[in-house]
């Protein structure tokens, strides 16, 4: 009998733990110009990275933005945005070089970083945007 408890507490908590991150999102998410407004509208912080296969400083920033994904989840929701596949998004938000990350609050542009910079400067913007 006590095995059966056993059992059942770990599926509880199985359970409990999938219904309170359904909505955690801890990599980042690929936008385009079909979910990029949607995605902007239905999470809180969103930070966008505007990158492109060919640029070198996007591809060194990439694992920190999978890092960052996964210590900001549930404050955070992280995504990328290929400017080469997307020229209207990346035009309409001035995107001249890249990578340029925005930190988009309920919708709205906030702050703008442009360049491959370091985690800790990434982590005090984040930090800094966070309300």
């Amino acid at each position: 009998m006590e095995e059966i408890e056993k059992i059942r507490q770990k599926k509880l908590k199985e359970l409990m733990k999938k219904m309170t991150s359904k909505d955690v999102i801890s990599s980042p998410i690929n936008v385009d110009s079909t979910n990029f407004e949607k995605i902007l509208g239905e999470y809180e912080n969103v930070v966008v990275d505007f990158w492109a296969e060919w640029c070198m400083p996007c591809k060194m920033l990439s694992p920190i933005i999978e890092e960052l994904a996964k210590e900001f989840a549930g404050k955070v929701v992280f995504a990328k945005l290929n400017t080469d596949e997307n020229p209207l998004i990346a035009n309409k938000y001035n995107i001249t070089g890249i990578p340029t990350l925005i930190f988009f609050r309920k919708g709205k542009p906030v702050d703008k970083i442009v360049g491959a910079v370091p985690k800790g400067e990434l982590v005090r913007w984040i930090k800094r945007n966070l309300h």
